[in-house]
């Protein structure tokens, strides 16, 4: 069996067309939740791309174009030759064969970059590098390899049709063709294609710019050693690294002050210079209190508790004059990466201009009993296997058996969905798992 790789592109999932709460069967019956298809919806909807910015074709890479390029010159800008050979009139040649060779004079050479124009007469021949514009009323080129390659007068052993080891003008692109569409990804073909064309500069979406902060009076940084009841900051440097792996442009504010005044002041300034700002560890508590006490002349947030399994209390509010998408999440680092996991990326997704934001999910065997909380739609940590005999994915669970064990999610491949009506499942069941970021 071996690990798979991650599909090359993410599939599509709809989500609810409207955000409401709506009452699940829990341990508390009284406690309503808000299904995840709504919570994602109403996070979508939010959505902040990006004004377009024109850029270097070298700083392109990776980015959606936001413009219909049209190529204003045909790509090959000269009838030219596809090999080295010996540009002819296919009429003089064919004839040519093995044991019938047709003998031309060669009247001159031309080589790749060359600007001398040549006119090429009946029943004459020239030698031309690939690359090099064709003499006039030569249509065809003859391999090297079926002459003898004399300089002065070659002989010829095989025929050649019209248009033979040749590229026409405009054969790739004509001038008025788009060359790069709006809404392609610019990978390195299309960079290529851009610089084909004449293309110095190119309008493009920039990354969405993603800020993350993290609260709590327990947290240090990591360059710092934890006195008794303190713990690292995890989360600003776990989720930067998930937010740049979705394709956002980063910036790692760090641990934040709880006190009201200085909190707003970090926020407000992030909410000038973001798309998406994230604030984790303000959803609990007296905390949780401070962070939306010391938020609310930004906007407005909207706490609930979401159908999720873990982490089912989130916060998320468009602040600031912007109305920038703001998140806050649980400071448990398992629960705010499936947070981000679920409805984070796929906002940085749609604000990049991604079409299908979710990952691919495909289903897999169970490979070992699991549990989730009744009434909670579950996202379990999985190693994803293929069987190799028959190509048949299979997955085993990992870390079952708390939120908290980060180090079973830095072994994990895929996420494991579980049905909000699902408490157990057992070995050999089919179960939908969505592949995570591919490492090494």
């Amino acid at each position: 069996m071996t690990t798979p790789e991650p599909p090359a592109t993410d599939s599509h999932q709809g989500a609810a067309n409207a955000a409401s709460l709506t009452a699940v069967p829990t341990e508390d019956a009284a406690t309503e939740f808000r299904s995840v298809d709504d919570q994602l919806a109403m996070v979508l909807d939010a959505a902040v791309r990006p004004r377009p910015v024109r850029v270097a074709i070298s700083e392109s890479q990776g980015l959606l174009c936001a413009e219909e390029v049209v190529a204003e010159q045909a790509l090959p800008g000269f009838d030219q030759a596809a090999v080295d050979g010996y540009a002819v009139r296919s009429v003089d040649v064919r004839d040519a064969a093995e044991n019938n060779p047709v003998e031309l004079p060669v009247v001159g050479e031309i080589g790749a970059g060359s600007r001398q124009p040549r006119r090429l007469q009946p029943g004459q021949a020239v030698r031309v590098a690939m690359a090099a514009p064709l003499p006039t009323l030569a249509d065809a080129v003859v391999p090297t390899k079926y002459t003898n390659d004399h300089p002065a007068r070659v002989s010829i052993t095989r025929s050649v049709p019209s248009a033979a080891y040749l590229r026409r003008t405009g054969e790739d692109v004509q001038i008025g063709d788009v060359a790069v569409r709006k809404g392609d990804i610019i990978g390195a073909a299309q960079v290529g294609l851009l610089a084909a064309v004449g293309r110095s500069k190119v309008l493009v979406y920039p990354r969405p710019r993603v800020s993350v902060i993290s609260v709590g009076d327990e947290l240090v940084d990591v360059d710092r050693t934890p006195s008794v009841g303190q713990v690292y900051d995890v989360n600003s440097y776990a989720l930067a690294a998930a937010a740049r792996d979705a394709g956002a442009e980063v910036n790692r504010v760090g641990i934040a002050s709880t006190h009201g005044q200085r909190l707003r002041e970090v926020v407000e300034g992030r909410l000038l210079m973001s798309e998406v700002v994230i604030v984790a560890g303000g959803t609990g508590g007296s905390i949780g209190d401070d962070v939306r006490a010391a938020l609310s002349d930004l906007g407005r947030i909207d706490m609930t508790r979401v159908a999720i399994h873990p982490g089912s209390m989130q916060g998320f509010g468009k602040l600031g004059p912007d109305s920038v998408p703001t998140f806050l999440i649980p400071g448990n680092p398992m629960s705010a990466l499936v947070a981000f996991e679920v409805f984070i990326r796929p906002l940085i997704k749609v604000a990049r201009g991604t079409r299908n934001p979710q990952r691919r999910v495909v289903s897999a065997r169970l490979l070992s009993p699991i549990s989730s909380t009744q009434g909670r739609k579950g996202y379990l940590r999985g190693q994803l296997l293929r069987d190799e005999s028959n190509g048949e994915y299979l997955v085993q669970p990992l870390g079952t058996s708390g939120t908290h064990l980060l180090a079973s999610l830095a072994e994990a491949n895929c996420l494991i969905t579980v049905g909000e009506m699902q408490t157990e499942i057992t070995a050999g069941e089919q179960v939908k798992v969505a592949f995570l970021a591919q490492r090494g």
